[in-house]
């Protein structure tokens, strides 16, 4: 009858709006894809660190990255190539006593899994780091990476008063906490003034490091040696694979 044949093609359209509306909505996803690693950019990702539960446990994951990924921190002529390095994405105690996702550290290759290991170490005994980014969120400056407090470790770049290639141009530094533990000039001047009132080594604050500690002992157990034992110039912040 006429009728049937209607309501019978009028379910036949609806059938074929509710697949197109499926298809639309994605699907079950399975086409989507994973980048390695995601370039940080000066106005942040959707890789920002964020707060996370107190009883977390640390993760860590290590990604291989592009030259796409490193923007401002390298360049042709570098000592490395991109494909040399790592970024470990991981956890990191924060100072506000609770976990962190999305604290991203880039190394070489040849370290990253050294440097979670000692991450781990830090992340267990609640050492509080206050953010962990590439320098490339600072446009390759390591001036403004300090004035942010910033842990970070891979940039190509020279080494402090010197015309030789930094360690940290290899991605076999870490700089933890600059400000609670600044560079100090051999004349006892420091280049960041809300940093200045940590000159003072003998204060036992949150962020510190002090020798013989257990951050310092972290790295040692991987052969880094740590630039507060310098003479001259302290580097407090800085541990790197041959100890400048």
């Amino acid at each position: 009858m006429p009728g049937s044949r209607l309501a019978k093609s009028a379910a036949a359209a609806a059938a074929l709006l509710m697949l197109g509306a499926a298809a639309a909505c994605g699907g079950d996803g399975d086409t989507e894809g994973t980048a390695p690693a995601t370039p940080p950019t000066a106005t942040g990702t959707g890789g920002s660190p964020t707060a996370a539960p107190t009883n977390m446990e640390f993760r860590a994951e290590v990604k291989e990255v592009t030259a796409r990924d490193l923007p401002h921190s390298w360049r042709e002529g570098c000592p490395v190539p991109p494909g040399d390095l790592r970024m470990i994405e991981m956890t990191y105690w924060g100072f506000d006593d609770r976990p962190h996702t999305g604290g991203r550290l880039v190394v070489n290759e040849s370290a990253a899994d050294d440097l979670v290991s000692v991450f781990r170490k830090l992340y267990q005994m609640r050492y509080p780091i206050d953010r962990m980014e590439p320098v490339d969120k600072y446009e390759g400056s390591d001036f403004d990476s300090i004035e942010a407090n910033n842990t970070s470790a891979f940039n190509c770049r020279q080494a402090t008063g010197s015309g030789s290639w930094s360690q940290h141009a290899y991605g076999l530094a870490v700089d933890i906490n600059p400000c609670q533990n600044p560079y100090v000039s051999a004349d006892g001047s420091i280049a960041h003034p809300d940093c200045v009132k940590y000159r003072n080594r003998d204060l036992d604050e949150p962020g510190m490091i002090h020798a013989g500690d257990d951050v310092v002992d972290a790295f040692a157990d991987i052969g880094w040696g740590w630039g507060g034992t310098w003479t001259g110039a302290k580097d407090y912040q800085h541990f790197s694979s041959n100890g400048r």
